[in-house]
């Protein structure tokens, strides 16, 4: 209260506007994963019954223990997981190489080749050309299809840079008296030290490589080569699942209470804790890495 005394009016109408519509973002934000766990977690009466859900009623893990006997929802896990773990090792690999290089004031034409990675961002070969390039080099219903076309993302690479030509120099300097190249340097000395930025982009492109969906669509045939979101969306938006009828089927039989509603749920829900176990590890490293990697231009 005495912060807000010592305020003027137009900055104390500010703080409060402010306080109100972050309080409701944060609420848009929570309210569609909250309904969908309360959903889970409900019986099949309290599910489909319309309105706000807020918490489970009539507790149950039926949906679970039938969400799990899917066999669609292993093989995208399994997908998923090897496009994710793959695709950010590539990818902050290739980017690190990109963003070192850029981020040393001796590289000639420096100016020139950032100017040219940064049209890339505005400009893009477009959806018919990619996907014949993806298809005439082979790479056409394979995992690869996947991971290459989104390896190197230019305005990731640039944080990564800006954060490197944070790195005093002197440190650079001194262990190339000791001999030390270039490759060296970077694997030993910036990259350790470059932990914040690492966990920042690494991040971002796992949340990517998780959540996309749009590649799997176009690039993959083969139903023992789909990712988790590809199931997610047959079950979900394209309803056309024969498993979940076969588990109905089942659950029927065996007078288990469960509705499609707590099943599609559930496998939801399945689909995002991963990401929800991981964030915690690395929250300390990203505003550290967000504010150093935006220091420099």
């Amino acid at each position: 209260m005495k912060a807000f005394s010592r305020m003027t009016f137009g900055e104390a109408a500010f703080q409060v506007i402010a306080v109100v519509t972050v309080t409701l973002l944060c609420i848009s934000t929570l309210y569609p994963f909250i309904h969908v766990l309360s959903v889970s977690l409900s019986s099949p009466a309290e599910a489909i019954r319309p309105g706000i859900h807020l918490y489970p009623k009539a507790f149950t893990m039926a949906a679970y223990e039938q969400a799990v006997k899917l066999q669609g929802i292993w093989v995208g896990f399994g997908n998923t997981i090897y496009r994710t773990l793959v695709g950010t090792f590539l990818s902050v690999f290739v980017m690190s190489l990109g963003a070192y290089a850029l981020s040393k004031k001796h590289l000639p034409h420096r100016s020139f080749i950032t100017m040219a990675v940064i049209v890339t961002m505005f400009f893009s070969g477009g959806l018919i050309p990619t996907f014949l390039l993806i298809k005439e080099i082979g790479l056409y219903d394979t995992r690869w299809a996947l991971i290459i076309p989104g390896l190197f993302n230019t305005f990731y690479m640039l944080i990564m840079r800006n954060f490197f030509m944070s790195i005093p120099s002197e440190l650079e300097e001194s262990v190339k008296i000791d001999g030390a190249n270039d490759l060296r340097i970077l694997f030993q000395l910036v990259l350790p030290l470059s932990k914040p930025i690492l966990a920042t982009i690494s991040l971002w492109i796992a949340v990517y490589h998780w959540n996309e969906w749009f590649n799997g669509l176009i690039y993959i045939q083969d139903q023992s080569k789909i990712v988790l979101q590809i199931y997610l969306r047959r079950l979900i938006v394209e309803n056309s699942d024969a498993d979940v009828q076969l588990l109905m089927q089942q659950a029927a039989g065996d007078s288990i209470p469960i509705v499609p509603e707590t099943i599609k749920a559930a496998v939801l829900m399945i689909g995002t804790i991963p990401l929800l176990l991981v964030f915690p590890f690395i929250q300390k490293h990203f505003v550290k890495g967000i504010m150093l990697g935006s220091l420099k231009g």
